[in-house]
């Protein structure tokens, strides 16, 4: 939904067909989801990758893509869901922080978690400074995870939006 996003250029470089459609030109969330489905299904794609996408999504979207639909967060799901995470964790004196990959639900960052990767908070973290050592982390976590979506290792059966059924072939703590 960001016409200047990184991802649209390596993504041309590629030979990637991109698409680009802002909310601003629908009246509601729901008429954009709708557009925006049409156009994600012209691609017929196996696997939706969310990345820097910061809207909520609404819950036909959410439906209509269940278990082929993930989403990178920048905490330890469940610890801080939503925003300011790395604020919340540092106010939270916690030792570790990190990245999780998940499967979207209904649920704001409440989907199933797929793999994480920690990484230790230190005495002179800021907000910043540890928002950077976890977007390092995202960077190397989100390609295994779609990685072993496209090999067919990872699977996620629903049986409710809390009790999916994940096989991975490795541990979910990525190192």
């Amino acid at each position: 939904n960001k016409a200047d996003a990184f991802g649209l250029t390596r993504a041309k470089e590629a030979g990637i067909p991109t698409a680009v459609l802002s909310h601003l030109a629908y009246a509601n969330r729901e008429d954009f989801d709708s557009a925006l489905t049409r156009i994600i299904d012209n691609f017929q794609p196996r696997l939706v990758v969310l990345a820097g996408f910061m809207r909520i999504l609404s819950s036909a979207f959410v439906s209509h893509y269940a278990g082929r639909l993930i989403n990178i967060h920048p905490s330890l799901l469940p610890d801080f869901p939503g925003i300011n995470t790395h604020q919340r964790a540092l106010d939270a004196n916690v030792t570790r922080h990190g990245a999780s990959v998940h499967f979207v639900t209904e649920e704001l960052d409440g989907g199933p978690v797929i793999a994480r990767h920690s990484i230790p908070v230190v005495p002179a973290d800021t907000p910043e400074s540890l928002a950077a050592r976890v977007l390092e982390q995202e960077h190397r976590l989100y390609p295994k995870v779609v990685a072993w979506f496209a090999s067919g290792d990872l699977k996620m059966t629903e049986r409710g939006a809390r009790h999916a059924n994940i096989t991975l072939p490795h541990t979910h703590e990525i190192e």
